[in-house]
């Protein structure tokens, strides 16, 4: 263990390159994805990814609340994400939080990008997003989440929006950061694509890397994402998926 003032920094990679929970650099933390987890929402999922549990639903295209942010040629697309109160082990206070009403706008404006707003014009497409056991990467669960929940709700896209955290630790680049490595790594860098055109619609960065170390992490990124899209087009095949009549087959 090193120590930074009078924290204990873990050791965040083994000699051989395994990180602490034993994963290689670019591998990723196990994922679940189960479209249509809610029965009252017009559309969701629910994610668990490593430790992370995040819930999303989807409500529209319906009325614009409040309405002066109704727009005569779109939709309006909102997202409400927050971090339930028992979510993380320090304590939080309920509600919505800064940091929580700057991942609202970005994964609202992440969604403008694709979504064909211009169907549902003077309506608004509301995306709640609900971490309730979080370890890192929750936006990106969350995004993930709700990139489901909006298909399950047949709300019509340019494709779904898989999203994934790349960071440096102990100096190497991994793939999807767990806690430790989020809090006494380098750098964090969460962002999400368009897996067709590779189009980049989130890409955030906290922290410092070189300009060879973030083309790594670019690459390791949209290998990831393509690693999850595939996951979330299962889940929705899953859900949707028509089988044998009952009886057996015909």
């Amino acid at each position: 263990m090193g120590s930074v003032g009078a924290k204990e920094v873990p050791v965040l990679l083994t000699p051989d390159g395994r990180r602490i929970d034993g994963r290689t650099l670019d591998e990723l933390r196990p994922i679940r994805i189960e479209a249509g987890a809610l029965h009252q929402a017009d559309g969701s999922a629910f994610v668990e990814w490593g430790a992370n549990k995040v819930m999303a639903a989807v409500y529209g295209p319906r009325e614009v609340h409040p309405r002066h942010l109704q727009q005569n040629n779109k939709a309006v697309i909102q997202c409400r994400y927050n971090m339930a109160a028992f979510s993380v082990d320090e304590r939080k206070r309920p509600g919505l939080d800064r940091r929580s009403q700057e991942i609202s706008k970005v994964i609202a404006e992440a969604f403008e990008s694709v979504v064909f707003a211009e169907e549902y014009p003077r309506t608004s497409i509301d995306i709640y997003i609900e971490v309730l056991q979080a370890n890192a990467g929750t936006r990106c669960a969350g995004l993930v989440a709700a990139s489901v929940a909006l298909a399950d709700a047949g709300i019509p896209m340019v494709d779904l929006l898989p999203a994934v955290a790349v960071g440096k630790v102990g100096g190497a680049i991994a793939l999807d950061l767990r806690k430790e490595e989020d809090n006494y790594g380098e750098a964090d860098l969460p962002m999400a694509l368009v897996p067709q055109s590779g189009r980049l619609v989130l890409l955030q960065m906290e922290g410092h890397m070189t300009e060879e170390e973030l083309a790594r992490s670019l690459d390791l990124g949209v290998q990831g994402c393509r690693t999850i899209y595939e996951k979330m087009k299962a889940a929705l095949r899953e859900r949707y998926a028509v089988g044998p009549p009952a009886g057996g087959a015909a």
